[in-house]
């Protein structure tokens, strides 16, 4: 069904008018060529990690991110979270910062943040893709249809979900979310660039928990094991 990796099957069923159409089947021809030209980031078979990761019936929290980390190394498909081995990049040390002050959670000494994924957090960036050292050069080029696609699907679930929205980019996701039904935490950007300004004392992973369980679900253990 798409040509850019490994989408897994629940949720193309969720996307399947997305993945179908003409016009994302000329866009996935884009994206090809691009990677051709390349470097292009994350590796064209963890595209979609996120959705592996975290099955559509088990999303309890979505964190969306802007698109992937730009340097070599470092994007593996989940928003925010890098490969055991690579340095922690400035963003995602500002999140460790507020878990820290948030819940007294001692960061990792890495920032995979798959143990979050496993648990039901979907680590979405609003843009899939990005071309070595250009940040958000595939903002507007058709990713955003999918994207929005998915957290529209979440809409419709039966059981409250938590949205993390952080940033402009993030933001933006907001009209599509009934709030009558879901939750929706919004702030600044964690980067270095905005943090410091709005992001910082929000306090987002002991009131997603807080939510969660006002919701009757399971909390999320927001410990990053070594």
């Amino acid at each position: 069904m798409t040509r850019l990796g490994k989408m897994p099957s629940d949720w193309a069923k969720e996307l399947a008018p997305v993945l179908e159409s003409e016009n994302f089947k000329q866009f996935e021809d884009f994206i090809i060529q691009a990677y051709k030209k390349g470097p292009v980031y994350p590796d064209q078979n963890h595209i979609y990690a996120a959705f592996e990761h975290t099955p559509f019936d088990q999303v309890k929290v979505v964190i969306l991110g802007q698109d992937p980390y730009h340097q070599p190394g470092q994007a593996h498909g989940l928003s925010f979270s890098v490969n055991k081995g690579v340095k922690i990049p400035p963003s995602l040390r500002n999140i460790y910062k507020e878990l820290r002050s948030d819940l007294d959670i001692q960061p990792a000494s890495h920032g995979d943040l798959r143990q979050w994924a496993d648990q039901g957090v979907l680590l979405l960036n609003a843009v899939l893709t990005v071309p070595d050292s250009s940040a958000n050069a595939h903002k507007g080029k058709g990713w955003e249809v999918l994207t929005d696609a998915a957290i529209s699907a979440l809409n419709q679930a039966r059981e409250p979900i938590v949205f993390i929205l952080w940033g402009n980019s993030a933001k933006a996701k907001a009209t599509l979310i009934d709030e009558n039904k879901h939750y929706i935490l919004s702030s600044a950007h964690p980067s270095p660039l905005s943090a410091t300004r709005g992001f910082f004392g929000t306090k987002p992973f002991s009131k997603a928990n807080e939510l969660l369980e006002k919701s009757g679900r399971t909390p999320i253990d927001w410990q990053v094991s070594e």
